[in-house]
C-alpha cells in the first residue's frame, strides 16, 4: 500500500508539475509517508521516487475526517483492475561487461583567485576526454569538488554514457553517496540529492570509488590551472613544448686526439701516469 500510495503521489506530481514546482504542496494521508521516505536504505524504486520526489516543498499533514478523502477512495477503489498499468515492476538488469563502462576522475580547487574544476572521462577504448572548468562563483572547497563531480556526469549524459564509474579522491562526495557520510548543512545535502537523482536517473549502473590524490593528479592539475585568473590569457593559447634552455650553453673546446700538441705529455698523465716528454725537448736523466 505504501508503494501504491508515493507511485500515486509521483503520478500526481509529473501530471501536475508546473504547481508542484510554483508551491508549496500539502499532502493530507493517514499514513506515515514522511518516515518512509526519508529512509537512507530504501529499495530501488522507493529510493527513485523519493529522490524524485524531495525536488518539491511537500509537507505531509494528517488526513483528517474521512469525507474528505471519499473522492480519492472511489478513485482507488475502481482502478484497482488497472493497477498493473501503473505498477511497472523493474526487471533486475544483469551487470555490465567490462567493454561497456566509462571512467570518470574529477576533482574541484578553490583558491583566494577563485575556483575550477578538472575532470577527465575515459571511455571503455581507453581514450581520455579532458575539461577545465572555471566557476565564475564564489564556492568553498567542498562545492568545488561537488561542482566537478555534476559537471562530469552531464557531460557523460551528454556523451550517451550508460554505466559508469566514478573515481574521486574526496573521501566527503564517495562516502556520502555511498551512505556512510551524512550531509550535515543544507548545501551539502542540496548537492547530495542533486548528484544522486543524476546517478539513478540518467544511467543504469554506477559506482563512487574514492582513489588516492597521487592516482587523480591529472585532473587536479586542470582544477588547479581553471582555478586560476587566466583572463590575460587569449583563448587560442597553445602549450609549446622546451627541450633544452633558451640561453646559451658554455663553449666546451674540443680536443682532437691523435694530433701531437703540448697538451700530449698531460693527457697521457692522466690517462695512465706516464709523463711522456716531447721530441726534442730537453735531456733524459
Amino acid at each position: 500500500m505504501l508503494k501504491k500510495l508515493v507511485l500515486a503521489l509521483v503520478y500526481a506530481a509529473r501530471r501536475l508539475r508546473m504547481h508542484f514546482q510554483g508551491h508549496p504542496i500539502n499532502v493530507l494521508t493517514g499514513y506515515k509517508l514522511k518516515n518512509v521516505l526519508s529512509k537512507p536504505d530504501l529499495p530501488g524504486r522507493l529510493a527513485k521516487w523519493a529522490i524524485e520526489l524531495g525536488e518539491h516543498a511537500i509537507e505531509y499533514k494528517p488526513r483528517p475526517t474521512i469525507k474528505g478523502q471519499v473522492l480519492a477512495d472511489f478513485i482507488t477503489e475502481v482502478l484497482q483492475h488497472k493497477e498493473k498499468e501503473f505498477l511497472i515492476e523493474q526487471q533486475p538488469q544483469a551487470p555490465p561487461e567490462k567493454g561497456q563502462i566509462w571512467s570518470l576522475f574529477t576533482d574541484g580547487a578553490s583558491s583566494n583567485e577563485g575556483s575550477g574544476a578538472g575532470l577527465r572521462l575515459v571511455n571503455p577504448e581507453g581514450h581520455e576526454f579532458t575539461y577545465a572548468i572555471k566557476l565564475d562563483f564564489k564556492s568553498t572547497n567542498n562545492e568545488a569538488e561537488y561542482e566537478a563531480f555534476l559537471a562530469g556526469l552531464c557531460i557523460a549524459k551528454k556523451l550517451g554514457v550508460k554505466h559508469l564509474e566514478a573515481r574521486v579522491d574526496f573521501m566527503l562526495i564517495a562516502g556520502q553517496i555511498n551512505g556512510t557520510y551524512k550531509a550535515k548543512n543544507d548545501v551539502m545535502a542540496s548537492y547530495l540529492s542533486q548528484a544522486k537523482k543524476f546517478l539513478i536517473l540518467q544511467f543504469s549502473s554506477f559506482k563512487v570509488i574514492h582513489i588516492k590524490g597521487s592516482d587523480n593528479k591529472s585532473v587536479d592539475a586542470l582544477s588547479k590551472l581553471a582555478s586560476t585568473n587566466f583572463e590575460h590569457l587569449a583563448k587560442d593559447t597553445r602549450v609549446e613544448v622546451l627541450d633544452c634552455p633558451s640561453i646559451p650553453q658554455n663553449q666546451v673546446l674540443v680536443i682532437q686526439t691523435g694530433v701531437e700538441s703540448w697538451m700530449s705529455p698531460i693527457m697521457a698523465y692522466l690517462s695512465s701516469g706516464d709523463f711522456a716528454r716531447r721530441k726534442g725537448r730537453g735531456s733524459e736523466n
